[in-house]
């Protein structure tokens, strides 16, 4: 048989870890892209516990941790909270996070953040056997940006998830990391296509400039390969959507005129890229971001997001 040989063979690097933080650097959420779910269902078990941590929650093979930015004293204790996240510090357009863990949480907690793609620069302590290991990477700043979109399809072709995520995903780069794609249960009117439901996509921009681009090319393909002339496009720069529960909310469960989406999207800073009648569930969308298990079942009510 042959030998197998590998090059690093107690280290899996997570494929991302990406910082998205609110406009006063005093919330953030660390949205960690694994390579190893077992190995990162283990770290949200563990970490969950840290002072830090408000919130922790997977969605698909990305962990995501609400975090108030500062420093915490961890109080590691071995197969009871082997591991945690010290500290999360915001330094101009970076986020100096650092990991600490017993064991094999100290390998997560050094090697295998550390050579995640996106890191900028790491130190990093030794790991491993019965060592208490100590690491922290730098990584960018980024603002989240969500775009909710819907009716790009007719009674004879299309999806909006399906042209929604393939344009997202061709959209990805360093500069604006595609983070997220739920779908939306509408309240079924008349003039859906089907199943009534909307998108919103969730990216993570490190400046201005990335935003601009991401919102011109998004918006350029959709006119391009949308097959509705009623589609609509909302973008929110913005940590959440803090007040569109309640508009969301009735869009699920009622039927909701068009003018009375406008000027919700007005009172809110949305910004209106596309006003087809697709902007009504379009706005609907923005809150459930991250949220695809929930966002799909009618009559879920949202929770709170901090």
């Amino acid at each position: 048989m042959e030998e197998l040989t590998l090059d690093d063979p107690y280290t899996v690097p997570y494929r991302g870890i990406y910082a998205v933080c609110d406009a006063k650097n005093e919330y953030a959420e660390i949205i960690e892209h694994s390579n190893c779910y077992s190995g990162a269902a283990w770290s949200l078990y563990h970490y969950a516990k840290a002072p830090l941590i408000l919130k922790a929650r997977p969605t698909g093979n990305m962990i995501r941790y609400l975090v108030k930015t500062g420093t915490s004293k961890l109080e590691l204790k071995a197969s009871v909270a082997a591991a945690g996240i010290e500290s999360v510090l915001v330094q101009g357009d970076e986020v100096e996070i650092t990991y600490a863990g017993l064991g094999g949480g100290g390998v997560g907690a050094t090697r295998c953040r550390a050579f995640a793609d996106g890191v900028l620069r790491y130190r990093i302590s030794e790991s491993g056997g019965e060592r208490c290991a100590k690491g922290t990477v730098v990584i960018p700043r980024r603002d989240r940006i969500l775009i909710g979109i819907d009716d790009t399809d007719s009674k004879d072709t299309g999806a909006t998830w399906t042209l929604t995520h393939n344009i997202a995903k061709e959209l990805d780069c360093p500069e604006a990391v595609y983070l997220s794609h739920a779908l939306v249960q509408l309240f079924p009117v008349p003039e859906k296509t089907q199943n009534c439901m909307s998108t919103v996509l969730e990216f993570g921009c490190v400046d201005e400039k990335a935003k601009t681009k991401l919102v011109e090319t998004l918006k350029k393909a959709l006119l391009k390969y949308s097959a509705s002339k009623e589609t609509g496009m909302v973008v929110l720069k913005d940590f959440y959507a803090k007040g569109l529960y309640e508009y969301s909310t009735r869009c699920r469960t009622e039927r909701v005129s068009k003018e009375y989406t406008l000027r919700c999207a007005e009172e809110n800073g949305v910004e209106v890229i596309l006003d087809g009648n697709g902007v009504i569930g379009a706005l609907a969308s923005l809150p459930w971001f991250g949220r695809p298990e929930e966002s799909i079942v009618p009559g879920t009510e949202i929770k709170p997001f901090i």
